[in-house]
């Protein structure tokens, strides 16, 4: 192929992603002012089970109260966004929780909530080491809100090795 042909190739799937994260935001929104819909939290969840993996309890109670306080503290920091933003990451989610989306984006075969974490693990590191800036800025995203909303709560620095600020 020459790169004429490339290149428009990349512009008519760059607009066919857009119009149908569009769409998809539209009909099924993954994220709202009242937070999080079970799409959007089906993405988040996966993300967190693999990226703070090691980080939470490992009891299963203790677990789920965990991963309660942090989609609540995620539904925070999301809401503290720019409008803008919030819409770009619905839009995102939405993208993300349908699956030729996730497969386009994250490489991902099989649904986010059925995935072993190696799955969504090798699936975050081929959108990290993506030739393709979309994929890297949605690994980045994921990633970092999720981090984000984990860290805030001051129970879990001490994972960090931080003891807290100090007292002047």
């Amino acid at each position: 192929m020459q790169r004429r042909t490339w290149l428009k190739l990349g512009l008519v799937s760059t607009a066919g992603l857009a119009l149908v994260g569009g769409g998809l935001a539209l009909r099924a929104p993954a994220w709202t002012p009242e937070g999080l819909s079970a799409s959007g939290r089906a993405v988040f969840g996966a993300v967190a089970s693999t990226v703070l993996d090691g980080s939470l309890p490992e009891d299963a109670a203790a677990r789920q109260v965990a991963v309660d306080a942090w989609f609540k503290r995620l539904d925070d920091s999301i809401a503290a966004l720019p409008p803008h933003t919030q819409a770009e990451l619905a839009q995102l989610l939405s993208v993300l929780a349908s699956a030729p989306g996730r497969w386009a984006v994250a490489g991902l075969g099989t649904d986010w909530p059925h995935a072993s974490v190696a799955q969504v693990r090798a699936a975050l590191q081929e959108m990290r080491h993506s030739r393709l800036a979309l994929r890297q800025q949605a690994y980045l995203a994921l990633r970092e809100l999720t981090c984000a909303a984990y860290f805030a709560d001051p129970g879990t620095w001490m994972a960090l090795g931080y003891s807290g600020p100090l007292d002047i």
